[in-house]
């Protein structure tokens, strides 16, 4: 999923060319984060068969303030919802369980789709905010919980 091209393009090459590589960003990032904080992002899977859809999250971004908002999904289950419904339970999360008051979210500019799931989950435009890890400037958003 992360290697396909529009993810390249949109999120960046995160060195996930292997199983091993998956599993030592498992291991180095994502459980250290959800042992330091008690989230981290989460596997989306359908309700009716299980498929592995993409993936939604909080993520703890060194050049942001706020935790951020962030999400993926396969191409083949791009435009379904997948991600704004993700969101929304993400959000509920960050609000109830971890005391978040505001949520940040990037995208690349030229993600369309991205922008307008952020739109419709109440996130307002703020700028443009560089990122280490991302080519460029991301759009940056905000949201209040």
């Amino acid at each position: 999923m992360l290697t396909a091209p529009k993810a390249l393009k949109f999120i960046g090459d995160r060195n996930l060319h292997s199983e091993e590589d998956a599993r030592e960003y498992i291991r180095h990032r994502a459980l250290v984060q959800l042992r330091e904080r008690g989230y981290a992002n989460y596997t989306l899977v359908t309700k009716e068969t299980g498929t592995k859809v993409g993936v939604c999250g909080l993520y703890v971004r060194p050049d942001l303030e706020l935790i951020d908002l962030g999400y993926a999904l396969h191409p083949d289950h791009e435009g379904q919802g997948y991600a704004r419904e993700a969101s929304k339970r993400i959000m509920q999360a960050a609000k109830e369980r971890f005391g978040q008051l505001k949520l940040s979210a990037i995208t690349h500019g030229e993600n369309t789709a991205s922008i307008k799931v952020l739109e419709a989950l109440g996130f307002i435009h703020l700028g443009q905010k560089t990122v280490a890890g991302y080519d460029g400037p991301s759009e940056y958003f905000e949201v209040a919980l």
